[in-house]
């Protein structure tokens, strides 16, 4: 057998009826006649006994007679089994899995230290049981494995001045890199009858030997985009006050002196700090 194979043992409440009427029943011989059906009957009275077994909501056991496989119970109850049968429990309960930091290369091979939070629990208790030495230990394991996979498939972050647009990225795709997390830990679990019900990042840094590198990489990044903008907006309002004056006539400008508006109009735009007004109460030649 190479599947799952869901039973219902004996009621446990009706057999244990049984187990006290057969109790009592031998004591009661004994006590009044001492003769061999009271022993017996004992013997049976504790052999019923050792077949009792509660399980639980959300929890499962697996029976075997003599290393072979019989069945799963899932349902929760009060159950009466074969004392023969040997019981392995196993939890039906969502597990959490919060794996340790690992440190490993993105796609651009920059290091980076990355965890996830995995959330599972099993559905084959056969699988669970027996095509894999120690499930809990193979969930680890294979989580591992997995996020070191995704981490080499996604750059950390984009940066556009080399080039590198990807459209997925480890920092900014969470979606994304949470659904292919998942399908890949999925998969690898599946052989161990383990369903993953959600997985996703749980920290995400760089390591940190170039953590404040790529920090000023980030900032300098930043006030570059930053700059570029406010030279476009610059440029605009400049061509803007251009034309008005031409358009209504305040004043007849030559090339030389928009050259000096334009120069000091993009001074005043651009610069960090405010510009100190000069008045010049002469001409415009002086």
């Amino acid at each position: 057998m190479k599947s799952e194979k869901v039973i219902t043992p004996a009621n446990g409440y009706l057999m244990l009826l049984i187990f006290l009427i057969s109790l009592f029943g031998s004591i009661a011989i004994i006590v009044l006649t001492g003769n061999l059906f009271s022993i017996i009957l004992f013997i049976i009275s504790i052999f019923i006994f050792k077949g009792f077994i509660m399980v639980q909501p959300n929890n499962s056991r697996v029976l075997l007679l003599f290393g072979k496989y019989v069945g799963t119970i899932k349902k929760n109850g009060f159950y009466w089994i074969i004392p023969f049968y040997s019981k392995k429990k196993i939890s039906l309960r969502a597990s959490n899995f919060d794996s340790e930091r690992l440190k490993v290369n993105d796609k651009l091979g920059n290091p980076i230290m990355i965890s996830t939070i995995l959330v599972w629990r099993v559905q084959n208790t056969y699988k669970a049981a027996f095509d894999v030495d120690n499930f809990e230990n193979f969930v680890r394991v294979q989580t591992d494995a997995a996020v070191r996979k995704l981490a080499s498939m996604y750059p950390y972050d984009n940066f556009a001045d080399e080039g590198h647009t990807e459209d997925i990225t480890l920092r900014s795709s969470v979606n994304e890199v949470s659904e292919a997390l998942e399908k890949e830990i999925d998969e690898r679990l599946s052989i161990a009858g383990i369903e993953v019900l959600e997985a996703r990042i749980g920290y995400l840094a760089y390591a940190q030997e170039i953590a404040n590198a790529m920090l000023k990489r980030q900032q300098a990044t930043a006030i570059v985009a930053a700059r570029h903008k406010i030279v476009q907006g610059a440029v605009s309002m400049v061509e803007m006050a251009l034309e008005e004056l031409g358009k209504k006539d305040i004043v007849d400008l030559d090339d030389e002196r928009k050259a000096a508006m334009v120069s000091n109009l993009m001074v005043i735009l651009c610069g960090d700090k405010e510009a100190s007004p000069v008045l010049n109460t002469g001409t415009l030649n002086q």
